[in-house]
């Protein structure tokens, strides 16, 4: 497989979108429309992630992983990612899931955190990824 920078580049922006739009939201679980906001964009935000780790892991290193946490688990293996970032990204395959899946009830709390992390840890994950994929590919360079 070829990877395909611009898919990548697409994903990248939109969790910066996705950021964005998380940034200007207030978290209230009393109120099912500002919950349901900041929990569809961290779930959003999470898919991009793992979107473009599955997609590096299968282009560049021809590998696939069994699952969300195996994906940041590779990248950081392999140098995508460091190991600080890894580890602030622990568990965000099974948050995914409860949002998505909506099989345990939500714990205000973890999605309170989650909504005040992501704005680091998920620009941290792009600008790691960006510059790997620049090493790499010239990603950041002028065509």
């Amino acid at each position: 497989m070829v990877i395909r920078l611009e898919a990548v580049q697409r994903r990248l922006a939109r969790l910066e979108e996705i950021l964005s739009t998380l940034a200007g939201l207030d978290y209230d679980p009393s109120q099912a429309d500002k919950a349901w906001n900041v929990e569809r964009g961290l779930q959003l935000a999470a898919e991009c992630v793992f979107d473009v780790g599955n997609h590096l892991l299968s282009a560049h290193f021809g590998t696939a992983a069994d699952g969300y946490e195996q994906i940041l688990d590779a990248l950081a293996q392999r140098g995508v990612i460091d190991d600080a970032l890894r580890a602030d990204l622990a568990g965000l395959g099974g948050f995914r899931n409860v949002l998505v899946h909506g099989y345990l009830e939500l714990d205000p709390d973890r999605v309170r955190d989650a909504h005040q992390l992501a704005p680091r840890v998920f620009s941290e994950y792009r600008v790691q990824v960006e510059r790997w994929i620049d090493e790499h590919y010239g990603f950041n360079r002028p065509a």
